[in-house]
């Protein structure tokens, strides 16, 4: 029995070190856009649900990298795959050009990139079907809007924030074809990212017309949009992180993406030795996205309103509202 004892005891304190060794072996990091982590909105959620999870449960520190401008891009992820972080986590299709050098250059260092596609074999892509989680705000902005007239406000005029759009128009729609959607695009440079009096400005322009909701998905350019429907007694519909929190009464509900989920998910997975490349597209089936209810936002929601968004979810996951994805064909027909 001792010597059964002393062998069992051995196994155990051998597995032990060797969890303590791969653990000090994995190098995990992440490269934030230009916005840093604290955008409030996108990065943050990767930021704080992600980054900070993965820390706390593992205790491994993750790397992390802000550039500048865009040149450190390229020069950031080649510094960090150079000094054997791996996986690297790549917040945002603007690195999507960076990566694909780098990541060529390095095929031993696993990469990660967020809304865009790199189609390598040490690359994993995660994508998010926006246009489903838009939908369902949209379903709720048209059910909550008393002059069916709602808003939309974009940041940089791109595809991607085309099919955020179109899924909100569609989900409007919807509930009455007879709402009005409103719909602008702030820039078409990455400085249409982070111009909140724009935002606000195209935000009462567009309550000036009627709307009384409006959604933006336009990074750090939302803020001015959810401060001009304080002003204005409105609504806004926050976008990637739950925002709700940020004018309690005033923000009817967030459409998240669950970036930060889906980066614990890849940390953990690589830690487990089981990283796999390709598309990982996450939409309301795969909790990829959705729409937020909590105490901020609990006494704007109605329950009627509550179970028909729940009803709208079941049918677009069954596939008996089919969504149309902007990124598709380039356009919003439905």
């Amino acid at each position: 029995m001792k010597k059964i004892l002393t062998t069992t005891a051995a196994a155990v304190s051998l597995a032990l070190c060797s969890f303590v060794a791969n653990a000090a072996d994995f190098k995990p990091a992440v490269a934030y856009d230009s916005a840093g982590k604290f955008d409030k909105s996108f990065s943050q959620a990767v930021y704080q649900n992600g980054v900070m999870k993965f820390t706390e449960q593992t205790k491994i520190d993750v790397r992390e990298f802000v550039p500048a401008n865009d040149a450190q891009r390229e020069q950031g992820l080649e510094r960090l795959a150079r000094r054997g972080f791996s996986p690297i986590v790549v917040v945002g299709f603007m690195y999507g050009s960076a990566l694909n050098k780098v990541a060529k250059k390095h095929p031993d260092t696993q990469f990660v990139i967020i809304d865009a596609v790199v189609d390598l074999p040490n690359v994993k892509s995660l994508v998010f079907k926006e246009h489903e989680g838009s939908f369902l705000v949209g379903a709720l902005a048209a059910m909550k809007s008393k002059s069916h007239k709602v808003g939309f406000v974009g940041g940089m005029d791109i595809p991607l924030i085309r099919k955020f759009a179109c899924g909100y128009e569609q989900g409007a729609k919807y509930i009455s074809k007879d709402t009005e959607v409103f719909q602008n695009m702030t820039g078409s440079t990455p400085a249409a990212w982070s111009d909140p009096a724009r935002g606000t400005e195209l935000a009462k322009s567009q309550f000036s017309k009627g709307a009384d909701v409006v959604f933006a998905a336009a990074g750090g350019t939302g803020i001015g949009v959810y401060q001009a429907a304080k002003d204005e007694g409105k609504f806004a519909i926050g976008v990637d992180s739950n925002q709700n929190y940020l004018h309690p009464g005033v923000m009817l509900t967030s459409m998240v993406k669950r970036v930060g989920l889906a980066t614990f998910d890849v940390f953990t997975a690589a830690q487990g030795g089981s990283f796999t490349p390709g598309v990982d597209a996450r939409g309301l089936k795969e909790n990829g996205v959705g729409w937020t209810l909590d105490e901020y936002n609990r006494d704007l929601v109605t329950a009627e309103m509550e179970t028909k968004l729940g009803e709208i979810s079941a049918k677009i996951i069954a596939g008996e509202i089919k969504v149309h994805d902007y990124m598709a064909d380039n356009s919003c027909k439905y």
